[in-house]
């Protein structure tokens, strides 16, 4: 059941990727008019949000260059913690394949932050930008879930949106969580595809015939904007010493947010609200897709939705 004493929630960033696709350190590239990482803008849509505090989900590997960018910039509006994605943090009785060298995937890296967040919390992307509605949306769906929770016996989260025609590159193809909802708006199943490439107002991919197939432009995406209670670190270590048991052993094998989430719904554990956001969603998957995201940001200062510098 959830928490019954929500109080103003955390911003977690997803921060521990190199970024190969897009030849660097992709979290600290200065993309706004006032040299801002897209990161800046998260936290300063969170703060505007009422969020009190943000932790850094980073890999052992950046965290020093990471936190140098990072240090000193927010202070006076937010308090900024870390917390370190280890291939070696793993449940009592687990260790590390030798070939092993890839890190688990993303509800790993979110299962690092657990000693981090003590309430109900939102996690983003760092490479990503959601816009200031989708954080004020699931600011008030803590509300909610709040006032629920004593009707309740699952854990209720709640996950942001975005239409996939808004989501996809110019550039190349990506991979996009497609979500199908309850009537009343509950995420019902979320999969994942690969390579979707823009086609028009829609996307494109080959399904596992090897048939080319389309998606509705209009069709809902999950970007990693997930609302999660304290709850979900008890149902990630279940899930990741099951994931460990029967895939542990792959190489490349992935413990992924929305696998862990599927499951959950599946298993009657949890149901999930979803809210569909009215920004325009935009990131960095590729070098090239730079440019527009420049000129994004500039448009949006131009037009004061953002102040420049943002801090």
């Amino acid at each position: 059941m959830c928490e019954p004493d929500a109080v103003n929630p955390t911003l977690v960033v997803l921060a521990a990727g190199i970024g190969s696709r897009y030849g660097g350190i992709k979290q600290l590239d200065q993309v706004g008019p006032g040299n801002e990482i897209l990161v800046d803008y998260a936290v300063y849509d969170a703060v505007q949000a009422g969020f009190r505090k943000v932790v850094f989900i980073v890999n052992p590997e950046i965290y020093e260059q990471f936190r140098a960018e990072i240090a000193g910039k927010y202070e006076g509006y937010i308090q900024v913690d870390y917390a370190l994605q280890r291939l070696t943090d793993l449940p009592d009785g687990f260790t590390v394949p030798p070939e092993r060298k890839k890190p688990w995937g993303t509800a790993h890296a979110l299962w690092s932050a657990r000693h981090k967040v003590d309430g109900p919390f939102v996690v983003v992307n760092a490479d990503d930008f959601y816009g200031r509605s989708s954080y004020e949306r699931l600011a008030q769906a803590f509300r909610l879930i709040r006032e629920r929770a004593a009707s309740t016996s699952v854990d209720e989260y709640c996950m942001c949106g975005f239409h996939v025609k808004n989501t996809l590159s110019e550039h190349g193809s990506v991979s996009r969580g497609i979500c199908t909802l309850t009537d009343d708006g509950y995420l019902a199943d979320i999969r994942e595809i690969t390579a979707i490439e823009k086609c028009g107002e829609a996307g494109k991919y080959v399904d596992g015939n090897g048939q080319t197939a389309y998606l509705d432009g209009n069709a809902i995406a999950s970007m990693n904007m997930w609302g999660f209670t304290p709850s979900i670190f008890d149902h990630l270590r279940k899930h990741f010493e099951e994931f460990l048991r029967e895939r542990g052993q792959e190489e490349k094998s992935e413990f992924l947010i929305p696998d862990v989430v599927r499951a959950l719904i599946r298993e009657g554990r949890a149901q999930v609200s979803v809210f569909i956001s009215d920004d325009q969603w935009f990131g960095v998957t590729y070098k090239e897709d730079r440019p527009r995201v420049e000129e994004q940001l500039k448009e949006l200062a131009a037009g004061g939705v953002y102040p420049s510098p943002l801090f």
